[in-house]
C-alpha cells in the first residue's frame, strides 16, 4: 500500500491545504493529514481543534485520516510505515525552505521522499497568517477557507475582541 503523509501546522486549515490534499488522494493509497504540534509557533487553534476542523472536510476523501504528532517528522513517518512526505508549494518564495526541510529530513531518513505538490493557481497567494490577519481584523475569509474554518476563526476573533474590549472598560481610569 503506498501510504504518505501530509504535514504541517494548519492553523487554520485553508482551502490550499485542501486541494493539496485531493491531489494527493488520488496519487496515494492513504493519506494521513499529520498536524504538528509545534512549540516555536503560537498557534491560534489547538491541536486538538484543528484536528477537528480538518477531519470534518474530509468526508468526500475516504482514504484520508488525521491525527496530530510531536518531534521529529521523520520519527513519525518512520512510526507510520510511510515512505513519502506531501509538501505543497504555492510559489518560487516557498521552494528555499521546502527544499532545504526536504534534503535534511532526506539526510535523517533516506528512505524517505519528499513530493512537492502545486495547488491550484488561484490559492499560490493563500497562507494560514494572511488568513489569520484578515480574520483578525473582521475581514471575510470564506473564499480561503473551508466553511467550517471561517465560522471557528469569526467565533475566536469575536472572543477575543470582547475580552480586550471588556479589559479596556474594566481599567481603572486615573481621577483628574
Amino acid at each position: 500500500m503506498r501510504l504518505c503523509i501530509y504535514p504541517g501546522t494548519f492553523d487554520p486549515f485553508t482551502n490550499g491545504h485542501f486541494d493539496v490534499l485531493e491531489r494527493a488522494a488520488k496519487l496515494f493509497d492513504h493519506v494521513t493529514v499529520a498536524v504538528a504540534l509545534d512549540s516555536t509557533k503560537k498557534s491560534l487553534f489547538s491541536p486538538e481543534r484543528r484536528v477537528v476542523l480538518i477531519r470534518e472536510n474530509i468526508n468526500a476523501l475516504p482514504n484520508v485520516d488525521v491525527v496530530s504528532f510531536d518531534g521529529l517528522l521523520v520519527n513519525f513517518v518512520r512510526r507510520q510505515e510511510a515512505h513519502t512526505i506531501i509538501r505543497g508549494l504555492r510559489a518560487l518564495s516557498d521552494f528555499e525552505f521546502e527544499f532545504n526541510m526536504a534534503l535534511m529530513n532526506r539526510h535523517l531518513e533516506p528512505q524517505v521522499e519528499t513530493i512537492f505538490v502545486m495547488p491550484n493557481e488561484s490559492f499560490s497567494y493563500t497562507s494560514s497568517t494572511l488568513v489569520k490577519q484578515i480574520a483578525k481584523l473582521g475581514g471575510d475569509v470564506s473564499k480561503f477557507v473551508p466553511k467550517n474554518v471561517a465560522t471557528s476563526l469569526r467565533e475566536t476573533f469575536a472572543t477575543a475582541h470582547w475580552v480586550l474590549l471588556h479589559a479596556e472598560l474594566s481599567r481603572p481610569r486615573p481621577v483628574q
